[in-house]
């Protein structure tokens, strides 16, 4: 440790005042909620994460205890907790760290600060093959959610404070930890109301994994902030003057979307920055007694003044006043032509909703006395969650199929259906008649056989639309299927049809077992978890019990086993012949550090070591380039740890990247091209303003001018429009980017963009 301070030429003396001062600050922010006793607590939870991070320092070479300290900070400042979260924040890292156990903490300070401390701290040990330790700690987290929503809101803080620092981190951690940030806890934060939270994570996982593109759309960001700032200006002064005029006190904020939301739009739309035009939101926040019978008239009020001067867009009001987001946001939305032809968002609420749609559920605490239907979404959603734990997810194999339910909860959209009676319905976008008959009660989804929308029946596949008045029409006959899991999509329909389907299907996946283990018996194989687990992967079951489940169905005929034995004897004596002993490379299946232990081994001293090169190490390893996003030379990619086929290597911008990263970090290792020469599939998408000789001129540049070989051309044109599909072989993104730029300057060309999907040679 002294080494360290003395070669990082460390002032001790200047830390210490640092950390005082970042603690005096936290006290003072925290001021206004202390009570009683709890600047002493919050001091003495202080000295105790001083104490026990007193050796440590994070990567930057900073004292470990500025982390819990900005933590804290966060949580008081930007969530808005108490003492029982200040304390929680200090104190998140102590048991993982360091010697101190949870039962220390209980007896220093209490069982609520004891019970979230638990809910952070990471399980450690070795998991079974197709389990996952990021899944199973969030699931661990997730438990104590059901009892205190606090623990996931440290939780966020953490997560912000870590990306806010993730400069210091190799390349490889940054994109782990930022996958697994917009996996999870940027749609967490959105379903928790945390707007402003969500939306730095959205944007410091774009900073960090698309770092040209964030850069790019800053930069013409601030070009255009004047003339952005003199629109708004100029935009605002007549409904401003209006709302003076009937006596109405308020702010009027103009703000420029985010650099991810702006991002995500140019990708969706397929278009450049230059042609998105909603770039920015008009806020209209009024002040109003919380609570009061006042708040949505006058809401209304100001919209009514908006739409005097510019005419609204009917399709695109939405009133989340009446009917509040499920994470208690409260606004009123519009969108409305300005004068110079240019579409504008404004948003309309009081000052105590605006507070809500910042800091979320922790600002519920502060309007707790009145606002019980706000808060009441927020806790119904909690009780879906607490209910996803109960039903069927309890063993830890099962923890990566709790993630995939759980992050089916974490839904951006809503849709507002009616009960024959009248009662408002609150389901996840997408819901059908079945998933509103398991809303209701279970026995009614269990024996749902149709329903009745506004009298006309409809089947329980029909996806509700908001308003829609639905009636369950029921059989004693009836009972849940298979198919039914395709048809719903709540995670409380697909628990409750789980249930009663389990009990059928025990005895097949019994009986499935006993036909796998005898057969393996007889091909001469060990029946491990492993195996288990590269069969399920084989035959492409999501989890072990799937595949048994199948072989006893007999959707899977138990002779197909020998197919299994015969690839993975063809893969291990391929292994043999690559290398024998400690030079052989890891058998399939196994995990990242594996592998990245093999590769230093082939590698030697290099500083490139612990990194798959593309290219050179074919022979040593078996790896393969992945079909979801066709990688070329110049990508920045990595490998992942398939369980039968080897390394597939990806791109880190991969639609699949986020999932692979967050639910399978120990399966992946680091990637990069080695340089030489090879030809790869790409493909191309072009549209544009058809005219004759196009096609002529598209390919002379295709052919002639870069000499790159063509694999397929699909061109469909239309009442004069075109649109068109070029596969073909190139040797890097460089040599990519010089053919899109020449055929973006071919005439009646507006748009050519590189796409991934269905470029296999199958």
């Amino acid at each position: 440790m002294e080494q360290l301070v003395e070669s990082l030429n460390i002032d001790l003396e200047q830390e210490r005042k640092d950390i005082l001062k970042k603690y005096r600050r936290l006290l003072r922010t925290a001021k206004p909620f202390l009570k009683d006793n709890d600047a002493k607590l919050i001091k003495k939870a202080f000295y105790t994460s001083v104490d026990a991070h007193k050796d440590m320092r994070r990567r930057s070479g900073e004292p470990y205890i500025y982390h819990p300290l900005a933590v804290a900070q966060i949580v008081v400042e930007e969530i808005g907790l108490g003492t029982t979260g200040i304390v929680a924040a200090l104190l998140h890292d102590v048991v993982e760290d360091t010697d101190m156990g949870i039962d220390d903490i209980e007896r220093l300070f209490g069982k609520k600060v004891a019970k979230i401390i638990d809910g952070l701290t990471k399980i450690s040990g070795r998991f079974e093959y197709g389990s996952s330790q990021q899944a199973e700690n969030f699931r661990k987290m997730l438990l104590t959610l059901s009892d205190d929503v606090r623990v996931i809101l440290v939780k966020l803080a953490d997560r912000l404070h870590n990306m806010r620092t993730l400069d210091s981190m190799p390349r490889d951690k940054q994109l782990k930890i930022a996958s697994e940030t917009i996996f999870i806890y940027a749609p967490l934060a959105h379903r928790l109301g945390l707007y402003s939270i969500k939306s730095e994570l959205e944007e410091l996982y774009l900073k960090y994994t698309e770092p040209q593109e964030y850069r790019a759309i800053a930069r013409k960001l601030r070009e255009t902030k004047n003339l952005r700032d003199r629109f708004i200006s100029k935009f605002m002064e007549p409904i401003a003057q209006d709302l003076e005029s009937a006596g109405l006190n308020f702010i009027l904020k103009g703000r420029p979307k985010s650099i991810y939301s702006i991002w995500n739009k140019m990708r969706k739309q397929n278009k450049p920055f230059e042609e998105i035009y909603d770039l920015f939101a008009i806020r209209i926040v009024l002040e109003s007694p919380p609570e009061s019978d006042r708040e949505k008239a006058i809401c209304w009020q100001a919209y009514s003044i908006v739409t005097d001067h510019y005419k609204p867009n009917p399709d695109r009001l939405k009133d989340f006043l009446s009917t509040p987001r499920a994470n208690g946001y409260q606004s009123l939305h519009s969108t409305v032509m300005s004068k110079s032809g240019q579409w504008v968002e404004v948003q309309i609420r009081t000052s105590r909703m605006d507070e809500i749609a910042e800091k979320g559920y922790a600002a519920h605490w502060k309007y707790k006395g009145n606002d019980t239907k706000v808060k009441g979404n927020i806790e119904q959603w909690i009780t879906q969650v607490r209910e996803t734990l109960e039903n069927g997810f309890g063993d830890k194999t099962a923890a990566i199929e709790f993630l995939d339910e759980f992050r089916s909860n974490l839904f951006n959209e809503e849709v507002f259906v009616f009960t024959p009676k009248g009662e408002l319905k609150v389901l996840q976008a997408g819901s059908t008649a079945l998933d509103f008959a398991f809303d209701i009660h279970s026995e009614v989804g269990a024996h749902c056989m149709a329903a009745k929308v506004g009298g006309i029946l409809v089947p329980i596949s029909y996806v509700l639309n908001n308003g829609d008045q639905i009636e369950i029409i029921t059989s004693s006959k009836q009972k849940p299927n298979e198919d039914w899991l395709r048809i719903v999509v709540t995670s409380k329909a697909r628990a409750r049809i789980k249930d009663f389907l389990k009990e059928e299907n025990r005895r097949y996946e019994t009986d499935g077992r006993q036909f796998v283990e005898k057969k393996l018996k007889i091909l001469g194989m060990e029946a491990t978890a492993e195996v288990m687990n590269q069969l399920r992967a084989f035959f492409e079951c999501k989890t072990t019990t799937d595949f048994f489940y199948r072989i006893g169905k007999g959707y899977i005929p138990i002779d197909d086993l020998k197919r299994f034995k015969r690839d993975r004897d063809a893969k291990d004596k391929k292994a043999a012949e690559n290398g024998a002993g400690s030079n052989a490379a890891p058998a399939t299946g196994t995990d990242g550090k594996a592998l990245t232990k093999y590769l230093k081994q082939i590698h030697g001293d290099r500083a490139d070591s612990d990194t798959l090169l593309i290219g050179d190490d074919m022979d040593k390893i078996d790896y393969k380039l992945a079909q979801c996003c066709n990688p070329i030379a110049g990508d920045d990619v990595f490998g992942f740890v398939t369980i039968n086929e080897g390394i597939k290597i990806h791109r880190t911008t991969c639609p699949n990247a986020a999932e692979l990263m967050s639910k399978h970090g120990n399966r992946i290792i680091k990637a990069k091209w080695s340089g030489k020469d090879e030809a790869f599939l790409a493909g191309l998408y072009l549209s544009g303003t058809d005219r004759v000789g196009l096609v002529n001129d598209v390919t002379r540049i295709i052919s002639n001018e870069l000499h790159i070989n063509m694999r397929g051309l699909t061109i469909d044109t239309k009442d004069g429009v075109f649109n068109g599909d070029i596969k073909l072989y190139v040797q890097d993104t460089r040599h990519l980017d010089i053919l899109i730029n020449k055929l973006e300057q071919v005439e009646g060309v507006y748009n050519v963009q590189r796409f991934d999907t269905n470029l296999s040679e199958k």
